[in-house]
Order: C-alpha cells, then sequence, then structure tokens
C-alpha cells in the first residue's frame, strides 16, 4: 500500500466513479484501475462495486475509508511541517468554506491575513458544509468554515458567530409586505427546505420544520431539495418558499427575482463554525487565521 493507491482510492470514493477521478488526479484511467487492483490486492478484498460509471464502496471498502483519510491525513502533515520549517512564513495554506460565506464574512480576516503573511499564499475551496469537513479530515484543507458543527470525533469546531435566516419568497409573491408580525399568513405556504442528515443532529433540514413549529405552524408542509440552488430556482417559479440567510440569495435580491420577508416571530440563526482536524499539525499561518477568523466573523456576520 502506498500513498497514490491511498490518494486514488480516496478520490474514487469521493466522486463516485473511476473517471471523474483519474480526471481529478490527471491519470489515464487504466492507470486509475492498476492502482485500485493493486490496493486489493494487499488488502485481499475488493473495495468498490462497479455499476456503469459509478463506484460504490464496498464493506471493506467503508472499513479502510477512515484509515485511508487518516493515513493520507498524516503525510499531508509530514509535507507541511517540513515546509514550514524549510520556507518559513512562505507556502501555501488551503481554507475551505461554503460558498455562500466566502465573498463577504472573511474578507476582513482574510486582508489582514495577507497583510501580516505576505510570503504565504492562501486557496480558497468552496463547498458544502459536508465537503468542508471532508476536505479538512482527509488533509486538503488546513481547515475550514461551514454551517453547523460537525459531530465527527476527530474533528475540532469553533463557533465563530451565528446567521440570521429570513423568509424568501418570489418577487410576485402575494403579501407585498417585507415584515410580518407573525407566520400565520404563510400557514398554507408550501416551505422548501434541505432534506435532514441522519448523522448530524443539527442541520439546515432539521432546522426548518423546528423553528416553523415553534412559530406556531403545528404541521408545515415541507419539500426536501437537497441544493440551494434548485431551492432557489423553484422559489423564483412560485412552487413554495424557503428560509435562507440574505448571503445565499444576494444576486437575485439584486436583479429582483426573490425578495425577503422578516418574520418577527421566526427569528432562526445558524451557527457558523471553523473547522479543524483534532491532533492535526497546523502551521503558524494556519493558527494565525484561526484567530483572524474568530475575531473578525462575528462582525460581519452581525453587519
Amino acid at each position: 500500500m502506498n500513498l497514490d493507491e491511498i490518494e486514488t482510492f480516496l478520490c474514487i470514493a469521493e466522486l463516485g466513479g473511476f473517471t471523474k477521478a483519474a480526471e481529478r488526479l490527471n491519470r489515464s484511467q487504466p492507470a486509475i484501475s492498476r492502482r485500485i487492483t493493486m490496493l486489493e490486492q494487499s488488502v485481499g478484498a475488493p473495495l468498490f462495486e462497479r455499476e456503469g460509471r459509478r463506484a460504490t464502496l464496498t464493506d471493506a471498502g467503508k472499513v479502510l475509508l477512515p484509515h485511508a483519510e487518516t493515513a493520507l491525513a498524516a503525510l499531508r502533515d509530514g509535507y507541511s511541517a517540513v515546509r514550514e520549517r524549510t520556507h518559513k512564513a512562505g507556502g501555501s495554506l488551503t481554507l475551505a468554506i461554503v460558498g455562500t460565506l466566502a465573498d463577504t464574512h472573511i474578507v476582513g480576516a482574510l486582508r489582514k491575513f495577507r497583510s501580516r503573511f505576505k510570503d504565504a499564499r492562501i486557496e480558497l475551496r468552496t463547498a458544502t458544509s459536508r465537503e468542508v469537513s471532508d476536505l479538512v479530515r482527509r488533509g486538503d484543507a488546513a481547515l475550514g468554515v461551514r454551517y453547523f458543527p460537525d459531530v465527527d470525533p476527530k474533528l475540532n469546531c469553533i463557533e465563530l458567530g451565528t446567521e440570521r435566516l429570513y423568509v424568501v419568497v418570489p418577487a410576485s409573491h402575494r403579501i407585498v409586505a417585507d415584515r410580518l408580525t407573525g407566520i400565520e399568513p404563510l400557514a398554507e405556504e408550501r416551505w422548501l427546505g434541505f432534506p435532514p442528515t441522519r448523522s448530524q443532529p443539527e442541520s439546515f433540514g432539521r432546522l426548518l420544520e423546528t423553528q416553523l413549529i415553534a412559530a406556531g405552524l403545528n404541521n408545515p408542509s415541507i419539500t426536501s431539495v437537497d441544493s440551494l440552488t434548485a431551492q432557489k430556482r423553484l422559489v423564483e417559479a412560485g412552487f413554495g418558499i424557503s428560509l435562507m440567510p440574505k448571503a445565499s440569495v444576494r444576486e437575485e435580491l439584486r436583479i429582483g427575482s426573490l425578495r425577503v420577508i422578516e418574520v418577527e416571530s421566526l427569528k432562526p440563526r445558524i451557527p457558523v463554525v471553523v473547522v479543524l482536524r483534532r491532533n492535526g499539525y497546523r502551521a503558524a499561518a494556519a493558527d494565525a487565521l484561526v484567530d483572524l477568523l474568530r475575531n473578525e466573523t462575528p462582525k460581519l456576520l452581525d453587519a
């Protein structure tokens, strides 16, 4: 078992296919298949089930996955430690972040980071909250910023602040007011929300139903839509309404295809956290960025 085989295994597991992994790793598909064959020979069991272009983990693959992630992350820790020692303040730092948080909420922290670490290069990778955790867990990112803490014991989460959610409706919605005292006028609406995440006790999917019931809607009609973009397009088309941060619909608000309604009895807030790999190596630049995020992000979230 070697580094190339582990990296290939994890890439296929993440992307769900050999072809996509070959494109990501810039290798031919036969080369990718050969690596997995050698790895399967080493462990003595098949690791993937192939169905057309899809590849899903076998039971053996699922057993290997967390150990492979730990091994790859440890090796990357070693590379990072050597680079920091030999290049001092230079090198690069990868930050994984939920896309809607990237353009406004961390600008101040990144500006100060660049000012303090002029020789360091910071690379941003946008992803969903789950993907942010995956990138940090594997060592593909030094730290991440996501919604809601991750309960994985391999990760450490530090709360940066909370972000307010608003009712998002199509521009042509029958209610023209931008503020309501209670939720009763929306009692017959169909809501669009993310499906609950089984492994996470807190998530967007669970938050929507909990907040609507707390506000007085005993049996809210909720349709699960697992894509933020799809939710926004469906709201625009009049298929339902949603609960989102303003940052998620900034462009739609600008062009006038969506509106937000503030409901005084409904004031949900979602935690924004920085995610770190517990017991993982952290360069001085990563520690400095965490401190800057803790100082700057709460002010930006409340702006």
